[in-house]
């Protein structure tokens, strides 16, 4: 009891005005893409009126959290100007908190945006490359007292798809993300998320390894978050383009939740919200 009771008050979250329980039940993190090339919504959202308005939608779909992104991290992409960036996402950050009060949080490697996201009401940074590729984000986290999802990612986005491999997949990005973990947490960062980055870096066999031993993961001691909407590794199992993966990501998601995921990070709210919620209802049934 002692051990559970410890655990539940070590992932109590707080978010700007909003505390999560994240041992409590799953929560849904909605993805924005405000850009014009993103594998599954490119062009969709890239005007900051419609981005807004959809991320009011998933808050009212019953979003715990919108994830917003100005730079495309689909395999092949190419980096973007920080300028670029920045004139994509901080115009749709204050149009969202102006609206609601669901917490936000800025998808980048950047300080630089890291840093006006925060200063715009963000209140969550999400760094695919797990604080690897900018040496001043651990510092600009730390110093807006903000929460980080380090998230594993072998290469980055150009080149991650070609031939990966691993020895221990698991072993190897549990290794990673402990480190990382660690060293945000000495910098100074309180509230660390860690996400094994499923398709960042991975065949569809690393995928389904690192799906099926979640529960590794969960025993570093912090909240984790999976991102398998709509992925590729969901069109090779059913065989089924991206705008056909609606009931793939179902599964996934209810796998994820039931080996232990604090978060999904998905596109489809509504659906996955309730997929979500009859998961956890499987999870906890006496």
């Amino acid at each position: 009891m002692t051990l559970i009771a410890t655990e539940i008050t070590k992932y109590v979250y707080t978010f700007g005005s909003i505390r999560y329980d994240l041992a409590a039940r799953s929560y849904v993190m909605g993805i924005l893409n405000v850009t014009p090339d993103s594998f599954s919504d490119g062009g969709v959202y890239a005007k900051p009126e419609h981005a807004i308005e959809r991320a009011l939608a998933m808050a009212d779909e019953g979003a715990d959290f919108v994830d917003v992104g100005g730079e495309s991290t689909r395999p092949g992409s190419m980096p973007v100007p920080p300028e670029m960036e920045l004139e994509r996402v901080i115009p749709v950050i204050r149009g969202i908190v102006r609206e609601r009060s669901v917490p936000v949080s800025i998808d980048t490697t950047k300080s630089v945006v890291a840093d006006e996201a925060l200063k715009a009401g963000a209140t969550m940074v999400n760094d695919i490359s797990g604080l690897t590729l900018d040496p001043g984000m651990m510092e600009t986290v730390a110093r807006h007292r903000s929460s980080v999802i380090i998230m594993h990612m072998k290469g980055t986005p150009k080149t991650m798809q070609a031939d990966p491999s691993y020895r221990d997949v698991v072993g190897e990005v549990r290794s990673f993300l402990k480190r990382q973990a660690e060293a945000a947490v000495k910098a100074g960062i309180s509230q660390v998320i860690v996400d094994p980055g499923i398709g960042f870096g991975k065949t569809l066999d690393h995928n389904l390894a690192l799906l099926r031993n979640l529960g590794q993961l969960r025993t570093l001691g912090y909240p984790v978050l999976v991102g398998p909407s709509r992925k590729s590794f969901i069109g090779a199992v059913l065989d089924l383009p991206v705008d056909q993966r609606l009931e793939g990501t179902a599964a996934a998601v209810a796998a994820c939740v039931l080996r232990g995921a604090s978060i999904v990070r998905v596109h489809d709210v509504k659906e996955m919200k309730r997929v979500a919620r009859m998961a956890d209802a499987l999870r906890t049934a006496p």
